[in-house]
């Protein structure tokens, strides 16, 4: 789906969502009322969005672009440590993990404004919620892919509706919470946290949780080409697969193909390598990512999983993580994160060797611009805010 079609889906499924929701006893005192009925709503033209993307990189410095596409993370849930973080950085993004997430709703929502420096251009604010093995809000207790994989695909549309609802009053504008990984070896790394053991079954529920989530938060389908077919934990190891190119279009493929139809707004590229397409792991390949753009048709950002787990993998050849971002930049990534072996200095670190890889030549010009333009926009599109907490509402019917 293009980006304009999303949006426009995205305001179809705000509204339906307002439908579902309303005060148990009318609105609390203090909370602004429904507008009129004769009051309407206009979605973004995406070409508006990319516009003004092009227009607001075109005015930054190459180290302001260069920080615009790193995603960052320091391990507190003190506010002003974040925001103080985030203002020095002037990094495009924050993933949210276990240490940043209080115990309730009202107190993330704290820290979720923090991180946001500028609200006009509010930062990626992504974490991973999948539900079940992965969960970061403790207050999350619907459904994950152990349950999901064995019910009808509609059961996961509304899991991600709610989830994606949960995201977005705690002020997260994108879920890495879409596992499109397929297999059927129940002893695989990923089994418990894939949405199907078929092809077929996890591409349904990969299109529906992608669904699901529109209007709420931007979707993030991971982790591309598939971990499935590649034994191992990538965060320890490269898990590697002589599957080959054919084969792999005809597995799993197929629930990326799906959730990219479906509209989803980033691919996550794994660390993992198909030697039949690429010696280098995915995030590093070149090869990967023009599969990824011309043959199935994916328009959004491109982020990296975590390349702290590159380094963590002990291979001499990943253990400079500057090195590792400019390399993932220059091969077709949008963002680059990092966490694991990361500090307070890793962003910062990485913003001044991507600006510096520009200057010399090594990561070209033009591969930033397009990066940065991407990361941009979808800021420039982040809904955060377009739900508060309601402690009165409850389901209608």
């Amino acid at each position: 789906m293009h980006r304009s079609g999303r949006l426009l889906s995205v305001l179809a499924t705000v509204v339906a969502l307002g439908a579902a929701l309303t005060p148990a006893t009318g609105a609390a005192a203090g909370e602004t009322s429904a507008p009129p009925a004769s009051a309407t709503v206009t979605a973004a033209d995406g070409a508006a969005v990319d516009a003004r993307a092009r227009q607001l990189v075109a005015a930054m410095s190459t180290r302001e672009r260069a920080a615009s596409v790193v995603m960052g993370h320091i391990p507190t849930s003190d506010p002003s440590a974040l925001r103080d973080y985030m203002t020095a950085t002037g990094v495009g993004g924050f993933i949210l993990m276990g240490s940043n997430v209080p115990a309730d709703e009202a107190a993330l929502r704290e820290i979720t404004r923090a991180l946001t420096v500028d609200p006009m251009l509010p930062v990626v604010l992504g974490i991973d919620e999948e539900g079940g093995d992965v969960t970061r809000l403790p207050w999350d207790a619907l459904p994950g892919a152990t349950t999901l994989k064995d019910a009808p695909p509609p059961e996961t549309a509304s899991a991600f509706a709610a989830r994606g609802a949960l995201l977005q009053r705690a002020g997260a504008t994108v879920n890495f919470g879409i596992v499109a990984d397929v297999t059927a070896d129940p002893a695989s790394f990923i089994h418990r946290r894939a949405l199907g053991t078929t092809p077929e079954a996890a591409a349904e529920r990969v299109s529906a949780a992608v669904v699901g989530e529109a209007g709420a938060v931007a979707s993030t389908l991971k982790h591309f080409p598939g971990h499935g077919a590649a034994p191992g934990d990538s965060h320890h190891m490269l898990p590697t697969t002589n599957l080959s190119r054919e084969a792999w279009g005809q597995t799993d493929a197929v629930p990326f193909r799906a959730g990219i139809d479906a509209g989803a707004e980033l691919l996550m590229f794994g660390h993992l390598v198909y030697t039949s397409v690429d010696v280098a792991p995915a995030t590093m390949s070149a090869e990967w990512h023009r599969i990824a753009r011309e043959e199935l048709g994916f328009t959004g950002v491109a982020i990296t999983d975590d390349l702290g787990m590159l380094q963590n993998t002990g291979d001499p050849a990943y253990a400079d993580p500057v090195a590792n971002a400019v390399a993932a930049l220059a091969a077709g990534n949008d963002m680059v994160m990092a966490v694991m072996l990361s500090d307070a200095t890793t962003a910062t670190r990485l913003v001044d060797g991507i600006a510096a890889a520009v200057d010399t030549g090594a990561l070209p010009a033009e591969r930033l611009d397009e990066a940065a333009t991407r990361v941009t926009a979808l800021r420039l599109q982040s809904t955060t805010g377009a739900l508060t907490p309601c402690d009165s509402c409850q389901p209608v019917g």
